[in-house]
């Protein structure tokens, strides 16, 4: 009796792990075409995720491998420094990972402002979306942004129909699948083994996949220099990012152990040390694989390591199956992918309740479109930055007559360097009175800068023969 009761409590693991695995395959490959390397190098970062970040503490349910929402970075570091150097880097920034989680930086991740998390997300959103429509439509992408968006008007003309059909054809079937009562199985497989059905019968291009052991490449440490130093940081810093906002959300979507965010980011960089050995792509929790693994019913850490072993067994003992789906399909799965990320709802109904917010996110989101990822979200984290100062040095300054001579001044809120040129502006348009009465009690908060402009008006009012009592603090 006691072993039928183990044996039935793996069962709900072994079961979402198969979930996982049919959810994480086809992204796996499409990252990986996505950013401009082999469809190989991300099944080795999902194998790496599953079964080496898998067995580590940290997040219990959190599913790893290769994300979205670092393709840009890594098409863009594959052009500045050749797919040789993309080792090194994503070995390096594993590295700073480990060192950030043993100095028990994780959960300072969280005191990122929201607004900018979610710029940065829209941004890669907008971006990966961007960059899939050409293959969506059966075209060569270009290279840059500015190119993509100028190629968007001759794309509709030069568009294949199969491609696009086919790219249709895998949202249609995604989207009405999670509205039937066998939403269990995921609707992203659902979608692809039915457009690549089809795609059988169209001349239209598909994916290669061959022998992983051509891929992995050695690490080449000649390659580092003071560029692919800054890769490494901004590597360890997004990837780090995004695996523990996915780890705050996934801990909401479930009762179990919560995540130790130290731990986690301990075993993100192991993870990524490993993937960069091996010459692969980077790695950080995804959401998409999370959430489907806790929607799946898993229980334990044993879901996401059988996911891991689930692929490995696939590329190994059927790399062939893959080179049946059509590029064009794959790239509808990234459109849908890089869609969640933009969430325009959520942008709306921030725009809605909190406009410096929004601005902030549009802001972060915008640079990340037409420079780069680090650009934008450094400077969405300025902009929150000063938003939050301005925010908090709020100063109301109230003039009340007191007879014909007298003027009382009450100061309340923060009074910082920030409102120091309205402070002045009220104080020096105050009628010429006798005396005046400056209450700063109502100050929570009081700068340096603040006090001596205060001081040094008091002293030049005396001067002129008037009167000023400041009641203190």
């Amino acid at each position: 009796m006691h072993t039928n009761r183990r044996t039935s409590s793996y069962w709900p693991d072994v079961g979402a792990s198969l979930v996982v695995f049919l959810v994480a395959l086809p992204l796996c490959v499409g990252v990986a075409v996505a950013s401009g390397v082999p469809a190989e190098l991300g099944i080795v970062t999902g194998v790496v995720g599953g079964i080496v970040v898998g067995l580590l503490p940290g997040s219990s349910l959190q599913v790893s491998g290769p994300a979205a929402g670092l393709t840009v970075l890594v098409a863009d570091t594959v052009a500045a420094h050749g797919i040789a150097a993309l080792g090194l880097i994503v070995l390096g920034a594993g590295l700073l990972q480990v060192v950030m989680g043993l100095l028990r930086l994780g959960r300072w991740f969280r005191a990122i402002s929201p607004a900018v998390v979610q710029g940065m997300l829209a941004g890669i959103g907008l971006v990966l979306v961007l960059g899939q429509l050409y293959p969506f439509a059966g075209a060569a992408v270009p290279v840059s942004t500015a190119e993509k968006f100028a190629g968007l008007p001759g794309l509709v003309v030069a568009a294949s129909p199969y491609a696009v059909a086919l790219g249709v054809l895998t949202l249609v079937v995604a989207a009405l699948w999670q509205r039937t009562r066998f939403r269990k199985v995921p609707g992203v497989l659902v979608a692809v083994v039915v457009a690549s059905a089809i795609g059988l019968l169209l001349p239209v291009p598909r994916i290669r996949v061959g022998s992983l052991s051509d891929v992995v490449r050695a690490v080449d440490f000649s390659l580092f220099d003071a560029g692919v130093l800054g890769a490494m940081v901004t590597f360890a810093l997004v990837a780090s990012a995004e695996s523990l906002f996915s780890a705050a959300a996934i801990d909401r979507m479930h009762n179990g152990p919560r995540t130790h965010y130290n731990r986690e980011l301990v075993a993100q960089g192991v993870g990524n040390t490993v993937c960069g050995l091996l010459g692969a792509l980077p790695m950080t929790a995804v959401i998409v694989r999370s959430s489907a693994n806790v929607r799946a019913g898993a229980r334990t850490k044993a879901s996401r390591v059988l996911h891991g072993v689930w692929l490995l067994l696939f590329v190994v003992a059927l790399p062939g199956v893959l080179s049946f789906v059509p590029v064009a399909v794959l790239a509808a799965i990234l459109v849908q992918a890089g869609w969640k990320l933009l969430e325009p709802r959520r942008v709306l109904a921030l725009a809605r309740t909190d406009r410096a917010e929004a601005a902030v996110l549009v802001l972060t989101a915008g640079l990340i479109v037409v420079t780069d990822l680090l650009t934008g979200t450094l400077a969405g984290l300025l902009a929150a930055v000063v938003k939050t100062a301005w925010d908090v040095s709020r100063l109301t300054v109230t003039v009340t007559p007191d007879g014909q001579d007298h003027e009382h001044v009450e100061l309340r809120g923060n009074a910082t360097f920030l409102r120091l040129p309205r402070l002045l502006d009220t104080l020096e348009a105050l009628p010429p009175a006798k005396h005046v009465r400056v209450d700063l009690s109502g100050l929570r908060h009081l700068d340096q800068a603040c006090r001596q402009a205060i001081e040094q008006w008091a002293d030049n009012h005396r001067t002129a023969g008037r009167t000023v009592d400041l009641i203190r603090l």
